[in-house]
């Protein structure tokens, strides 16, 4: 039976591991080969690694580190950040990355996404979208959640798979870190009218929030930061993930 994926999300900084709060307040975790190690005993279904300086900076995809984490990842991994190219992407995907995360070069050039589908195949094609919500309308974002796009997410969504995208990620500024559950507001906008992966990122505050993600939306990827990240009020660092018992009960929505 086809289960939902449920996907840790790692955020880069300066080359190491950071967690933020609506995309700010950076706080530093560690390092992120370590973390991936930590995720390959937990024998997580995928990971999401997003470099949340690079496009900001105008910084070039850090080749290197992307060998480093492909190398040592034991499940599919998927990488966005800093990509302006389908030459990157070509080169990101030779190194052994599965899915290359566009973003803010998607809404700034339709074009690459039709090209890298063409390169390098749609499945591995994957549109990262931030989104607010401002006033009734949710609205995308780009270079780390900096400049306004005026752009409405139904919008998008629909151009974006019209066009070659092999997956759709919503992450939510709102919700991002608050682990205070997802945004069913804007999950709802987008579900039905989506016919590719659908990832959703933003607001996991324990499991039974993933739950109710999928006992409402079906088959749509949990992307979850903070609740793999920290423990405990105090948000310790303590890396972790769902063991097969608790995947069980969070896939059983009876």
């Amino acid at each position: 039976m086809l289960l939902p994926r449920i996907i840790p999300c790692l955020l880069i900084k300066d080359n190491a591991l950071y967690k933020t709060i609506n995309f700010d307040m950076p706080k530093y975790i560690g390092d992120p080969i370590n973390a991936v190690r930590i995720f390959n005993e937990k024998k997580v279904d995928e990971l999401i690694v997003l470099d949340i300086d690079a496009s900001v900076k105008g910084q070039e995809p850090n080749m290197n580190l992307i060998s480093d984490l492909a190398s040592e990842c034991r499940m599919p991994l998927c990488y966005g950040g800093g990509i302006k190219n389908v030459n990157q992407i070509r080169e990101i995907i030779s190194l052994g990355v599965e899915k290359v995360s566009i973003s803010s070069a998607a809404i700034n050039n339709h074009q690459i996404i039709k090209d890298a589908s063409v390169v390098v195949g749609n499945q591995s094609i994957v549109v990262t979208i931030d989104v607010k919500k401002i006033q009734d309308e949710f609205i995308a974002y780009i270079y780390n959640g900096k400049k306004d796009t005026s752009l409405g997410i139904v919008e998008l969504v629909e151009r974006f798979q019209n066009i070659g995208a092999g997956e759709i990620v919503i992450n939510s500024i709102d919700n991002d870190g608050q682990m205070k559950g997802f945004n069913f507001d804007l999950i709802s906008k987008i579900v039905e009218l989506t016919k590719i992966p659908l990832t959703i990122i933003g607001g996991a505050g324990s499991l039974n929030d993933i739950k109710l993600l999928f006992k409402n939306f079906g088959l749509v990827g949990a992307g979850v930061g903070s609740l793999f990240i920290f423990k405990g009020p105090y948000r310790a660092v303590l890396i972790n993930y769902p063991n097969s018992r608790d995947k069980e009960s969070i896939y059983s929505i009876t």
